[in-house]
Parts: structure tokens; C-alpha cells; sequence
């Protein structure tokens, strides 16, 4: 197919979510009136937009609405847009009854970037690390990421920071599988001696929110009571920003 020729099926694929949305449903017929087009045409590119869960077929009258993937699709676009903004007061809720700085970053290319932060109290471990770039396998944040983001990137350089940065390409792959497997990351002094650090997804988007403090008083006993509650932390950012997981 030309270039011309894929712009036009993308305009019309447009289109037809354009219509769906406004009239809430449409047969073929009706969809290859409104484009001009023959009804196999029509047909053609509803199947795609359905195998891409865009579009979903009303079982019992063959008609076509937008499908779920509409939503998904919205939320990952609201969560950039609010996600600091949501996200904050969690921050400094969790920040307050954990005792440290929590922060959530997102995925931007080969880095994590902290977009909001809750301090701690704490004397010691009050850091400021928004606008911050941190590299991705030596954080929990980034563990977190690299583990749950679909487009994270596959080739990453594994630079060693302290003599605990895993800087293996099958140790890093491992800890990614039992990342996912228990739902949330740790790294222990992998950054900077004496910082420990825990960190779960915000599922449905492009970020994680973690609590990072002194190792002497982020032990590491306390990584899964932890590491749960910022599960729940993120699954409150999740559903403030109306994405569903």
C-alpha cells in the first residue's frame, strides 16, 4: 500500500471512532455511507479496530460501539496529563504514615523522572528528588518500570554505582520476573550506599510510585509491609485517574 493510501485508512479508522462516539452505535451499512466507501471496505476496517479491542461488536444486532480499549486508551492520556497533580496527596499521605520520602516517577526513555514528592519528616533522608533523572536498573522505581511498562526499552547499559548495582543482564531479568511475580521492586544501597528503596506500579500507566529512605531505617525486614502499601498507594493513584488496570 502507498504512503497516501495508509494515511487515507488511518483517516477513515478515525472516522469511524469519530461516528461510533457520537452516535454510540453503527452498522457497516451505515459506516460505509457516511465514508463514502463499498461495505467491504467498511468492514475491513471495523475487523481491525475490533482485533485492536477499539471497537466490540453488539452481540444481538450486529451493530458496532466503541470498545474498551477506547478507555484504556484515555486513561493512559488523562494519567500524563493529572498524574502529578493526583498523585501528590498520596505522596504526602504515605510520606507521613511511612515515616519516608515517597516519590512517583515515570518511564522517559532509557531513565526514571520523579514528577511528584512527599517528604518525610525524618531529619535524616529528606531528599529532593523531583525533575530528578534516575537510570532505570539501579532503582526500585525503575526495576518497577522496567518489569511493567510494555515499551520499556530492551537494551539498556548497566552502569555499576555502588558495588551492589546489579549490573548483569540475566540477574536484572531474573529480579524483573519475581518483580512482577509478588507486584512490587526493591533495591538496597544499588543507587547510593546507605539508601534502600521500595516501589510498586501504578498500573495503567507509565509510572511507580516508591518510598526511599536510609538503609538504617528502611531495613530491609520491612520491604514487604512496605512494598504493599504502596501497592495500595498506586492502585488509589490508578483509580483517581479513572484508568482501568
Amino acid at each position: 500500500m502507498s504512503n497516501s493510501g495508509e494515511v487515507q485508512s488511518v483517516d477513515r479508522a478515525v472516522t469511524v471512532l469519530e461516528i461510533l462516539a457520537d452516535r454510540g452505535e453503527a452498522g457497516v451499512t451505515e459506516l460505509a455511507a457516511e465514508l463514502g466507501v463499498h461495505k467491504s471496505t467498511a468492514s475491513r476496517l471495523v475487523g481491525a479496530l475490533v482485533q485492536r479491542g477499539l471497537v466490540e461488536q453488539n452481540g444481538e444486532r450486529g451493530r458496532y460501539r466503541l470498545g474498551l480499549g477506547m478507555v484504556r486508551l484515555a486513561g493512559a492520556a488523562a494519567s500524563r496529563i493529572d498524574l502529578p497533580q493526583v498523585a501528590q496527596p498520596i505522596c504526602e499521605m504515605l510520606a507521613g504514615e511511612l515515616g519516608e520520602t515517597v516519590n512517583v516517577a515515570v518511564l522517559d526513555d532509557r531513565h526514571a523522572v520523579n514528577v511528584c514528592q512527599g517528604l518525610s519528616q525524618a531529619a535524616i533522608g529528606s531528599f529532593n528528588w523531583v525533575g530528578r533523572r534516575t537510570p532505570l536498573h539501579a532503582t526500585s522505581s525503575g526495576k518497577v518500570l522496567l518489569a511493567f511498562c510494555a515499551d520499556r526499552p530492551r537494551d539498556l547499559t548497566l552502569a555499576k554505582f555502588t558495588g551492589r548495582t546489579v549490573t548483569d543482564a540475566g540477574r536484572l531479568a531474573e529480579q524483573l520476573d519475581e518483580i512482577r511475580a509478588r507486584g512490587w521492586g526493591t533495591t538496597s544501597e544499588e543507587l547510593e550506599i546507605g539508601l534502600n528503596a521500595v516501589a510498586a506500579p501504578v498500573l495503567g500507566t507509565r509510572a511507580a510510585i516508591s518510598a526511599s529512605g536510609p538503609s538504617f531505617r528502611l531495613t530491609t525486614d520491612k520491604f514487604p509491609a512496605y512494598g504493599q502499601r504502596l501497592v495500595s498507594g498506586a492502585a488509589q493513584i490508578s483509580a483517581s485517574l479513572g484508568v482501568i488496570a
